[in-house]
């Protein structure tokens, strides 16, 4: 209140004007002085105690069976229920199938200088050497 004393000074005597923006100063100059800025709390983790056990990522079973490994697709059923597709016999895939390159990648000077993968592994050299160049620079 002593700073509406102070307009009232100020403004001689006619706290009319100022009586609105003394009150919201006096209350900007109270809450200032009591509320301290600080750092969000970290919520609380449940669970995580000295005496809980960590719960353990369980993965996929592992098929070990060779009789099933070689007469069904293990893995590819993607739905909860249903089984694994039965392996077909070759001659019903696509030739394009069996020529896929399962290896190492070809270098680049293996590769024939007319096709399409060869100019594909030549850009993509071209964007890893780049990278490299310019790691750590702003552009």
């Amino acid at each position: 209140m002593a700073l509406i004393h102070v307009l009232k000074s100020l403004n001689g005597g006619h706290l009319n004007l100022f009586h609105s923006h003394a009150r919201l100063c006096a209350c900007a100059l109270v809450n200032s002085s009591s509320q301290i800025r600080g750092y969000a709390k970290k919520p609380a983790a449940k669970g995580k105690g000295k005496g809980m056990v960590k719960d353990v990522l369980k993965g996929p079973d592992v098929c070990k069976n060779p009789e099933r490994l070689t007469s069904y697709a293990v893995g590819v059923n993607i739905y909860k229920q249903g089984e694994d597709p039965p392996l077909k016999p070759k001659e019903e895939y696509p030739a394009w199938l069996f020529e896929l390159n399962l290896g190492t990648v070809k270098k680049l000077h293996e590769l024939d200088p007319e096709s399409h993968e060869y100019w594909k592994r030549l850009r993509k050299e071209h964007i890893w050497r780049f990278n490299k160049l310019h790691k750590g620079k702003k552009i």
